[in-house]
């Protein structure tokens, strides 16, 4: 039995139930012409989601990323590095001592995993530092020209970011600054090695967006994976395009979210797809799907089932 297939016998109710009807809806909209943004918060690069996510780009089921300057590097560090990650089986059961321990042995730990700061990090960075000197780009295409100077044994079938560059597909980092090459990027323009603007900032990328979004003739749906920034600046894009600059475009045509946080006051991650017609981002008649579940679990499976 084919992923999708067991999604729709066994995922009857409740968030199993939301995920089935999720899945046959975006199938449905994908094999209808549409065009799919997705936005990753949260760790979901070091979870290995380029094993689904890859495969989803290089078939055209996936067409544009939102996502945080740590998803976008922690492709790149589990590319170069992911076979040297330290896995941490009783996480749960760690003492700041045993943190601080991990800390000293240059261990940057994400729940049950560790990424080695010297094979990645301090590793990249000499030859980041000539590529952010060479010329301004965006985020994502200072990482694409470091890809073709890595090694070429390096196994790429993972990297959803190896997949974006193959396939052309645009990545938006809104606050790249908040990253542990945004932090190490500003060390060198603080110390004057760099100058700020050698990376373009979120305001290019939301006049890029809007071109994007402008010009797509398709439908165009989004699938926000967390909340925060990565997912509310590509939702922003339509009352900008409408209410701002007075065009006429359509609000995003199918929306889901896949978060374990529940709906509160000023939880952005927790706000309900309805909330989002008040702000003209959706319509009445958009499908709108809310998966309260966890992250690393569901979005292989939706991912996978668009591939059955």
């Amino acid at each position: 039995m084919d992923i999708h297939t067991f999604i729709m016998d066994r995922f009857r109710h409740f968030n199993a139930g939301e995920l089935a009807r999720c899945a046959e809806s975006l199938r449905t909209f994908i094999n209808s012409g549409g065009s799919l943004m997705i936005t990753l918060a949260g760790a979901m690069s070091t979870a290995q989601i380029g094993r689904t996510l890859a495969p989803a780009i290089h078939a055209g089921k996936v067409n544009a990323i939102s996502c945080t300057g740590a998803n976008l590097e922690e492709d790149l560090f589990n590319l170069v590095a992911g076979e040297n990650y330290k896995k941490i089986p009783n996480w749960r059961d760690l003492s700041p001592e045993d943190e601080k321990l991990l800390h000293d042995s240059g261990m940057n730990r994400v729940t049950d995993i560790c990424i080695p700061e010297e094979l990645t990090i301090q590793y990249l960075i000499p030859e980041l530092l000539k590529i952010w000197s060479e010329e301004i780009r965006f985020p994502h295409q200072h990482l694409f020209e470091l890809l073709d100077r890595l090694p070429e044994d390096i196994d790429r079938t993972n990297s959803w970011l190896v997949a974006a560059k193959e396939n052309n597909i645009p990545i938006y980092v809104p606050g790249w600054e908040d990253s542990t090459l945004g932090n190490i990027f500003t060390a060198f323009c603080i110390k004057g090695d760099l100058h700020h603007n050698q990376v373009k900032g979120g305001i290019e990328a939301m006049i890029h967006l809007a071109d994007w979004y402008s010009g797509k003739n398709e439908p165009i749906g989004l699938l926000q994976v967390g909340g925060g920034i990565a997912g509310d600046f590509p939702t922003c894009v339509v009352p900008l395009l409408n209410q701002d600059l007075h065009r006429s475009v359509k609000k995003w045509s199918w929306f889901a979210q896949i978060s374990d946080s529940t709906t509160s006051y000023g939880g952005y991650s927790g706000a309900t797809p309805n909330e989002k017609i008040t702000w003209g981002k959706l319509d009445i008649e958009t499908p709108k799907f809310m998966i309260e579940s966890d992250a690393t679990i569901v979005l292989p499976l939706l991912l996978e089932s668009l591939n059955n």
